[in-house]
């Protein structure tokens, strides 16, 4: 079940599913080529998978929904190399955000590429009121696609900077540049004062 944002109407991801057993019970089933195991993966997973590939996007509908299908493809090819190391949900929503990277490199997204300061629009172009996350995520989608991943993996899905510079090729002090540099893009864009 998909949440909705009372201040704006739009929705927002549920909270990673607890752990269930049935997951693996369906993996397995999946993996040997039981075709309704895999659909109750992907229902039980979609939502979560759909949120961070659609942040990941630039919160552009269309290429989240295609990235999301593309992660799940993967899945399904990739589904008898799990070795259940960790949860199934924690492994497709691995895969699914490299698919979201591979599709940042792929569109030649430069690690250093900043957004010029002249394009960022006056604050009086970009309201904002805090409440209004569509704002918000205008705002993060406008970011230059690396800096985007690295304030979307650091500050929303969690993740430390070691493990961004090690998925995007970067050095950690290239992350925390990125992350601060986005910061501050979204500071001006968004009229806060430092």
């Amino acid at each position: 079940m998909i949440a909705t944002c009372p201040a704006t109407g739009t929705t927002m991801p549920p909270p990673a599913p607890a752990a269930d057993s049935h997951d693996m019970d369906d993996v397995r089933a999946a993996a040997a080529g039981d075709r309704q195991a895999f659909h109750r993966l992907y229902r039980a997973h979609v939502d979560r998978i759909y949120g961070a590939v659609y942040r990941l996007a630039g919160y552009d509908h269309a290429r989240a929904e295609d990235l999301t299908q593309e992660a799940f493809v993967r899945a399904w090819q990739k589904l008898s190399g799990f070795r259940g190391d960790s949860a199934f949900g924690t492994w497709l929503y691995r895969l699914a955000v490299n698919v979201a990277l591979m599709d940042i490199r792929s569109r030649g997204a430069d690690p250093v590429t900043m957004m010029d300061e002249d394009y960022i629009p006056d604050r009086g172009d970009t309201p904002f009121c805090a409440a209004e996350r569509e704002e918000l995520e205008r705002a993060i989608g406008n970011l230059p696609p690396r800096a985007r991943a690295v304030l979307v993996l650091h500050d929303v899905e969690g993740w430390r900077h070691e493990e961004i510079g090690a998925e995007l090729g970067m050095a950690v002090g290239s992350s925390k540049a990125q992350l601060h540099r986005a910061r501050g893009l979204l500071r001006k864009v968004l009229g806060e004062r430092s």
